[in-house]
């Protein structure tokens, strides 16, 4: 496949790992077809048989470009990096600010948004569903806010937007949804303000998905 094909995203609208994806991708100026796989409809789209064999593991996002066939958020990210021109989401000639930016990313993408994914809050069960996520985010968010007061600038590392940035929006919106007191985390606050006004947060925000259902 031709790099001139048009890159297929497979995605979900309230999905943190998808918008990671489709920020960067705007951000980088990548059009790309989108396509929706809704993780609850049908007993949840992701476990058709059509789509594990694009994503054994039966996740969101998935990204076709370049003739492959991508999985996991952060290495998609990476990848885009390595195959795509600027801007980089990763800091080109400063191998310490690239380790930041990785530990950031890795902080909220390993270590907060899994324990409060879609799979892991239907084993939780309704009733605790509410308190499981805002307590894991917490806990998560005590360690990035003192983390991000020693690496950030007007973003999360130094003043240029990069991979870190495109995972703490997400995250910040899922604390919202679970109703976290965002006052006592006023560092993500901030950055997350600042991130918000970018063409390419708004671009590739929830509500301007397909498949965001009507307010």
């Amino acid at each position: 496949m031709a790099a001139s094909v048009k890159p297929v995203l497979y995605s979900y609208f309230r999905s943190s790992c998808s918008w990671r994806v489709r920020a960067a991708l705007v951000l980088k100026g990548i059009d790309y077809e989108y396509r929706a796989v809704h993780l609850v409809k049908d007993g949840g789209q992701q476990l058709a048989d059509s789509y594990t064999a694009l994503n054994p593991q039966a996740e969101v996002p998935t990204l076709e470009i370049d003739g492959h066939t991508l999985t996991q958020s952060l290495s998609i990210m990476e990848y885009l990096d390595e195959t795509r021109g600027p801007p980089y989401l990763l800091p080109k000639d400063d191998p310490l600010k690239r380790q930041q930016v990785r530990a950031v990313s890795d902080c909220i993408a390993c270590g907060i948004q899994p324990i409060q994914n879609l799979r892991v809050l239907k084993y939780v069960g309704d009733d605790k569903k509410a308190s499981w996520g805002r307590h894991w985010i917490e806990h998560g968010f005590n360690g990035l806010e003192k983390l991000l007061m020693k690496t950030s600038g007007k973003y999360c590392v130094g003043d240029e937007v990069t991979m870190a940035d495109l995972c703490l929006v997400p995250q910040v919106y899922n604390a919202n949804r679970f109703k976290v007191d965002m006052s006592a985390y006023p560092t993500i606050t901030r950055i997350n303000a600042t991130l918000s006004e970018l063409d390419a947060i708004k671009k590739s925000h929830p509500s301007q998905m397909p498949d965001c259902p009507p307010e």
